[in-house]
């Protein structure tokens, strides 16, 4: 059976007793530190954010940096290659005019030794035939 003496009243006082302190030892020091961690965590993941968002907006301009100078190189590319090749088709004709150049000369002293040879041979003409028509009738005219 339950009695209500003196000792139901101490055991209540004990615990309300062990409630203040328990709360005030354990529980507000606890909720404290969650509440800590949880702004900590909080501001982690706003920092988070903030970084992510800034990398995205330089890996943007890095980005169009990258396509301006690759814009830039190409254009220089295109206007090497360019002068490359004028230079290149410059070369080729004066390589084409100094070699129809020589080949004008080498066919003007062809012709000359060509006119040449005919000259002699015209003038030895009249000695071959001689010497021919002696070699076929067999005498000497």
């Amino acid at each position: 059976m339950i009695t209500i003496d003196i000792t139901m009243v101490i055991q209540i006082v004990n615990m309300f007793v062990l409630m203040f302190l328990l709360n005030g030892i354990i529980y507000k020091p606890v909720r404290k530190i969650l509440s800590d961690r949880a702004l900590k965590l909080q501001g982690m993941r706003d920092d988070v954010e903030k970084l992510q968002d800034n990398a995205r907006r330089r890996q943007e301009e890095v980005d169009k940096k990258m396509a301006v100078a690759s814009g830039k190189a190409k254009a220089a590319l295109d206007s090497a290659r360019a002068g490359a090749q004028a230079a290149g088709d410059e070369k080729l004709a004066a390589i084409k005019a100094e070699a129809d150049a020589e080949k004008d000369t080498q066919l003007a002293e062809v012709k000359v030794q060509i006119v040449n040879a005919g000259k002699e041979l015209q003038a030895n003409l009249d000695g071959f035939a001689t010497a021919m028509a002696g070699k076929i009738l067999g005498r000497s005219l």
